[in-house]
């Protein structure tokens, strides 16, 4: 059974020049690591003027990731694999368990 999770592959011309899904691969890996970048730096800012200057191109970035990520998907550049329920149900058994042994607030 195929679990994959794709639209149809919009073709694009291969040649040696980067051609659009290169160039869109190539952006949204930088985009996911300046959110994790950010990410780091708002945990860390002391000062909340900073902080919210951080979160504001935080959101920004996180935007433009996650526009350039539907982009991708809509041209079938990016696939993903449908879940496994038994997994699925797995983990929220385990996460359930691990819940009830954190100390009550």
């Amino acid at each position: 059974m195929n679990k994959k999770v794709q639209n149809p592959e919009t073709t694009i011309q291969k040649t040696q020049a980067m051609n659009d899904r290169d160039f869109a691969t190539d952006i949204l890996a930088t985009e996911k690591y300046l959110t994790q970048a950010y990410s780091t730096a708002l945990n860390e800012a002391s000062n909340q003027v900073l902080y919210q200057d951080l979160l504001n191109v935080f959101e920004e970035t996180q935007n433009c990731q996650r526009e350039l990520y539907n982009l991708m998907f809509k041209n079938g550049w990016y696939s993903l694999e449908q879940a496994d329920m038994q997994k699925c149900q797995q983990s929220y058994q385990q996460f359930q368990q691990d819940k009830q042994q954190l100390p009550l607030h």
